[in-house]
C-alpha cells in the first residue's frame, strides 16, 4: 500500500502541467499562480493585463449577464455580447404569435430600436480583496458550527457596510475552499439593458436538444444587447435620455481564427463546481439523485413537447420553459456517463487513500473520512427528497407556485391583520407574468404524471396526505377533475380575487384544492425535509473544510476554488478529442457541416433560405477562414461550468476569437470530476458571429462599432 501510494504521489507531481490547465482561477491571484504556465503555454499578456484595479484591463470588458450568464463588451459604445440561449428570455418577451422574434430573429438597425427589458443587470467587477484575516481571526475554535456561522455572518455584514458607505458600488463577500478562504468582489450594476439584436431560433438554436452538449456543434448560440448610462455615464435605470455606456475596456476583435493548440482563455462568471467531493459523495450523485432527476424530466419534457407542437402559442409560451429543463437533464445524463468513463470513484478514491497515508497521526484529520462517509448514508433520504420536491411541485407545477404566493396574504388577513394596496398591485404584476406564459391543458398533463411519479418513488413519510387518502386516487388519476373548483385555473378568477381582498377572498383561497395541496407539500418540506437536510449539508460542508484544508496542506497537486458565480479565469488550448474507441474528433465544424445537417422535416435542424443560400453560394466575405471555408464552433480544453455561457473565449494577444455556449456530453462530469482528456468547452467561432450579423442580418452597422484585427493581409 505504501508503494501504491508513493506512485500515486509521484503521478500527481509529474503531471502538474495538465493539472494547471485545469481549474477556474481567481484573476487577483494570477500574478502568483498561473502567470508563467499561461505564457508558457503562449499567453502575450501580462496578469496585469487580465486583472487589474489601477488600469484598464481586460475585467473592465466582462460583465455578470442578469446574474446568471457571463457577458463581455466588444464596443466603445457598450455593447454586449452574450449567448442567444442567455438572451432567450429577453427575446421571448418581446415576442408574440404576430411579432415571432423566436422564430425570426430581431435586429435593430438603430439605437432607437433597441428594445428594453425591466429587471435585466449588467455588473462588472470593479476590484476584489482577500478578508479571510478579517473574517476568520480570533473566532474560537471552541464555538459551535452554529455559533461561528453567526459571527462570520455579522463581520461580513460589517465589511460590507463599511465598504458600501459613501458609494453607488455595491459588494459581497463569498467563502472559498469550504471556508477556510473568503474574498470580497466590488461591483457596479447597469439597470439599463437593451435589447440590439438575435438571430432567429434556427440559427441561435441549430441542433436543438438533439446536439444539446454534443459535438461537433454547428450552432450561431449569440445575441447582442447594449448598456446605457446616464449624461455622467453612471448606473441609471431606464429613461429615454439615456446614452450608450462608454467601458474601460472593449475586446477587440480577432480575423486571424485559429489552429490547434492556440493558447485560450474564457473569462466569466461560473456558477458551480465540487472538485472536492469524496467518492461517497460521487457515489451517491451518479447512482440515486441524477437517475431521479433525469426520469423527472424525461417525463415532463415528453408532454411538453406534444403540447407544443401541435400548439403555436403554447410553443412560444413553453420555448424558454422546455430549454431550461431540458438544459440540465441532458447535462445530468452525460454526467454520468463521464464520471463512468472517467472512473471518477475509484480516482476520489485514490485520492481519499493519499490523504489518509499523508495525515496519519495526525488528530485532527484521523476520522474526516469515516465521519464524512456516515453523513452522506444519513443524508441520502432527505437528499432525494429535497430532490422531487424542487423537481415537481416547486419547478413543475406552475400552478401550485402561483397558489404559494398568495399564503403571505391569506395568513395575514386571517390574522386580521391588513394587506396593503402595494403587496396586492405587486401579487397582480406576478398573476399576469405567470399567465403570459401558462397554459392549462399542458399543465394538468404535466402535474398529472408527476404526482404519479412523485407518490411512487418517495418514501411514504414525505408524501403528502391528500396523496395518501380519499383524494389519492383522484389526484393520481384524474387531476383535472380535482382541480376543476380551483380558483387558480384562469387570470381572470386570481385577478378577481385581488380585485376584491379581504376576509371571503381569503376564506376562498384557504379552501382552495391547489392551495390546500401546495400546503400539504410545502409543510412537509419545509417541516421535514429541509431542516434534516441542512442540519447534514453543514455538518458535510464542515467535515468538508477540514479535508480540503488537509488536501491542500500535506497532498501535493495544484488546488483552486470551486466555482461560486465569483469572477474567475480558466485557460488551456484549442484542442480535439478522442470519445471513444475509434472516433477522434477535429476541433472545428464549418458551413459545410451546416448543410449536411440541415434538415426542413426536422425543427431542429432547419434552416433560413437565406443562410443556405449564402452557405452554398460560399458567400462570406471576409469572414472565411483561410482555408476558405466558413468556420462555425471549436473545441478548447478551457475548465468551464454554467454561468459560463456566453463567456468570451480570448487568445493570447487578448482579443475575442470565440463566444463559450457548451460542453461536450462526455465532459459535463466537469463540475465534480475534471478530466483534461475528454472535458471540451464549445464555442462559436466569431468570425461565424459577425458573418450572421453582417451578411445574415445586413446589420453591418454593428461590426462597424467594432474593432477587428488582424496580423494577416
Amino acid at each position: 500500500m505504501k508503494k501504491i501510494t508513493v506512485l500515486f504521489l509521484s503521478a500527481l507531481l509529474s503531471t502538474s502541467m495538465l493539472f494547471a490547465k485545469e481549474g477556474i482561477w481567481l484573476p487577483m491571484l494570477l500574478k502568483s499562480l498561473n502567470e508563467g504556465d499561461m505564457q508558457s503555454m503562449g499567453l502575450k499578456l501580462s496578469a496585469e493585463d487580465i486583472y487589474s484595479v489601477n488600469q484598464s484591463s481586460l475585467k473592465d470588458a466582462i460583465i455578470s449577464f442578469g446574474g446568471f450568464c457571463t457577458g463581455e463588451i466588444i464596443s466603445d459604445q457598450g455593447l454586449i455580447l452574450t449567448n442567444h440561449h442567455c438572451g432567450y428570455g429577453q427575446i421571448q418577451s418581446h415576442s408574440s404569435v404576430e411579432n415571432d422574434y423566436l422564430t425570426n430573429g430581431y435586429w435593430a438597425m438603430n439605437h432607437s430600436q433597441e428594445l428594453t427589458n425591466p429587471g435585466l443587470t449588467a455588473t462588472f467587477i470593479v476590484r476584489m480583496e482577500d478578508v479571510t484575516k478579517e473574517i476568520l481571526d480570533g473566532i474560537s475554535t471552541e464555538l459551535k458550527v452554529s455559533e461561528r456561522q453567526v459571527e462570520i455572518a455579522k463581520r461580513i455584514k460589517a465589511k460590507i457596510e463599511a465598504t458600501n458607505e459613501g458609494s453607488h458600488y455595491e459588494s459581497y463577500i463569498r467563502p472559498f475552499f469550504y471556508g477556510n478562504e473568503y474574498y470580497m468582489f466590488v461591483t457596479e450594476t447597469f439597470q439599463d439593458v437593451r435589447l440590439v439584436g438575435a438571430p432567429p431560433s434556427a440559427i441561435g438554436k441549430f441542433g436543438g436538444d438533439t446536439d444539446n452538449w454534443m459535438w461537433p456543434r454547428h450552432t450561431g448560440d449569440f445575441s447582442l444587447f447594449r448598456i446605457y448610462a446616464d449624461k455622467d455615464n453612471m448606473p441609471a435605470d431606464y429613461a429615454e435620455d439615456n446614452v450608450p455606456f462608454k467601458p474601460r475596456h472593449f475586446l477587440p476583435i480577432s480575423m486571424d481564427g485559429i489552429k490547434k493548440g492556440d493558447f485560450t482563455m474564457v473569462y466569466g462568471f461560473p456558477g458551480r463546481t465540487q472538485e472536492y467531493l469524496t467518492s461517497f459523495a460521487i457515489k451517491q450523485i451518479k447512482e440515486v439523485i441524477n437517475p431521479a432527476q433525469i426520469e423527472v424530466r424525461d417525463q415532463a419534457l415528453k408532454i411538453m413537447d406534444k403540447h407544443m407542437k401541435a400548439n403555436d402559442k403554447v410553443r412560444i409560451q413553453y420555448a424558454s420553459k422546455y430549454a431550461s429543463i431540458a438544459n440540465y437533464w441532458k447535462k445530468w445524463i452525460g454526467e454520468n456517463r463521464g464520471l463512468e468513463k472517467a472512473n471518477a470513484i475509484q480516482l476520489k478514491e485514490e485520492r481519499e487513500t493519499a490523504f489518509t497515508k499523508a495525515t496519519a497521526g495526525m488528530e485532527e484529520y484521523s476520522s474526516v473520512l469515516p465521519e464524512l462517509k456516515k453523513r452522506y448514508e444519513a443524508i441520502e433520504g432527505y437528499a432525494l427528497a429535497r430532490s422531487f420536491f424542487v423537481e415537481i411541485p416547486y419547478r413543475k407545477m406552475e400552478m401550485l407556485r402561483l397558489s404559494n404566493r398568495f399564503k403571505s396574504i391569506v395568513t395575514k388577513t386571517n390574522k386580521g391583520e391588513e394587506v396593503d394596496d402595494a403587496t396586492v398591485k405587486k401579487l397582480k404584476e406576478q398573476v399576469k407574468a405567470h399567465f403570459k406564459n401558462f397554459d392549462l391543458s399542458t399543465e394538468l398533463a404535466v402535474s398529472q404524471v408527476l404526482l404519479r411519479e412523485y407518490k411512487a418513488k418517495l418514501d411514504p413519510q414525505y408524501v403528502p396526505a391528500l396523496l395518501k387518502g380519499s383524494k389519492a386516487e383522484l389526484l393520481t388519476n384524474d387531476y383535472k377533475a380535482y382541480v376543476k373548483k380551483s380558483n387558480f385555473l384562469t387570470e381572470e378568477q386570481v385577478l378577481g380575487l385581488l380585485d376584491n381582498w379581504g376576509k371571503s377572498a381569503a376564506k376562498k383561497v384557504s379552501k382552495d384544492p391547489v392551495f390546500k395541496l401546495m400546503n400539504e407539500f410545502w409543510d412537509i418540506y419545509f417541516k421535514e425535509v429541509r431542516p434534516n437536510y441542512s442540519a447534514y449539508s453543514n455538518q458535510i460542508d464542515s467535515l468538508s473544510k477540514i479535508y480540503v484544508k488537509g488536501l491542500r496542506k500535506h497532498v501535493p497537486g495544484t488546488y483552486y476554488p470551486d466555482a461560486n458565480s465569483t469572477l474567475r479565469l480558466a485557460y488551456g488550448q484549442v484542442d480535439n478529442y478522442n470519445p471513444k474507441d475509434g472516433v477522434m474528433y477535429d476541433f472545428f465544424t464549418s458551413g459545410k457541416g451546416i448543410l449536411e445537417k440541415y434538415d426542413p422535416e426536422n425543427v431542429d435542424f432547419d434552416l433560413p433560405k437565406r443562410l443556405v443560400k449564402l452557405i452554398e453560394d460560399k458567400d462570406y466575405g471576409q469572414y472565411a477562414d483561410e482555408d476558405g471555408s466558413l468556420h462555425v464552433c471549436f473545441t478548447a480544453s478551457n475548465h468551464t461550468t454554467g454561468g459560463n455561457s456566453g463567456s468570451p473565449v480570448i487568445n493570447a494577444n487578448g482579443e475575442l476569437i470565440g463566444l463559450n455556449f457548451d460542453r461536450n456530453w462526455e465532459g459535463t462530469m466537469s463540475d465534480i470530476n475534471y478530466d483534461i482528456n475528454q472535458c471540451r468547452n464549445i464555442s462559436v467561432d466569431i468570425r461565424y458571429v459577425l458573418f450572421v450579423v453582417d451578411k445574415y442580418a445586413n446589420a453591418g452597422h454593428l461590426v462597424k462599432e467594432m474593432k477587428l484585427v488582424s496580423t494577416k493581409k
